[in-house]
């Protein structure tokens, strides 16, 4: 059928507008989008984020994060004690939770793609509040990334997997000063290549469980995990990471993304 006998057809609508204000043929933009990109001088990972006009534009995430991350935090009063290791989180507003308690507990946080979200999302950002200066994050495009990254990390160091399948209880578990607490997906947990690290030399610690009633409860909430682990882990090293004093801090002071805890 040519284009002139398409044009001659009565095709209905399901809302009776004037012809000249509705076509029943739309355009539609096709987007193509691009593998990530490496800079040869840089090891960031970039990812294509779509314009409305259908272009795409190539643009840092550590750039995309909430406005100030980690700028109040001196290079010195970064913890080495623990760490938090987020693997694929799919759920932002519990990722903006686990950054505020990690910049309550003065610990660093790593997120491992791939994520469900843009780190540049609005809940992500309400979540954490106006604490984003306080907590260090660090993007990592896949868990192959992370453990390169991870390994080249000087000091004593282990990977502790978390898990319901874990073979001790959090709170048996003796806890060391470098220990990576590694969380995975709210709908799936960490990926075998994950827990295969965690259990195997050099660099496994081991896999660990929270104990609850699993009679008619799945799982704990991914944050509230994150919150009982590592305060557990911080009790036992004597809540060392706490212990920093102020000026060890930058004064970021400025307009708050969100002035009040939408969680109160």
């Amino acid at each position: 059928m040519d284009i002139t006998a398409l044009k001659s057809l009565h095709i209905p609508t399901l809302f009776p507008f004037p012809s000249s204000k509705l076509s029943p043929f739309c355009q539609f933009n096709f987007f193509h989008f691009k593998p990530f990109l490496t800079s040869s001088s840089s090891s960031s990972r970039f990812v294509p984020h779509c314009s409305l006009n259908g272009s795409a534009k190539v643009v840092s995430k550590e750039s995309a994060l909430p406005h100030g991350v980690g700028e109040a935090v001196n290079e010195a009063s970064r913890s080495k004690y623990l760490q938090v290791v987020l693997v694929s989180p799919q759920i932002p507003g519990n990722t903006g939770c686990i950054a505020r308690t990690c910049a309550a507990s003065n610990v660093g946080l790593h997120l491992v793609g791939p994520l469900g979200f843009q780190v540049d999302d609005t809940k992500l950002k309400r979540a954490g509040l106006d604490y984003w200066p306080y907590v260090v994050v660090k993007v990592h495009d896949s868990w192959g990334y992370f453990h390169d990254y991870f390994k080249q990390q000087e000091g004593e160091k282990r990977l502790l997997a978390f898990t319901k399948r874990g073979t001790k209880i959090h709170s048996e578990f003796s806890y060391r000063k470098g220990d990576y607490l590694l969380f995975g997906s709210e709908t799936s947990g960490l990926p075998p290549e994950a827990l295969l690290d965690c259990k195997n030399e050099p660099f496994g610690g081991g896999t660990i469980k929270i104990p609850m009633v699993e009679t008619y409860v799945r799982c704990l909430n991914l944050s509230v995990s994150v919150g009982i682990a590592l305060y557990e882990a911080s009790r036992q090293l004597n809540y060392e990471s706490l212990q920093v004093p102020s000026e060890s801090y930058i004064d970021t002071t400025e307009e708050s993304f969100i002035a009040e805890d939408i969680f109160a």
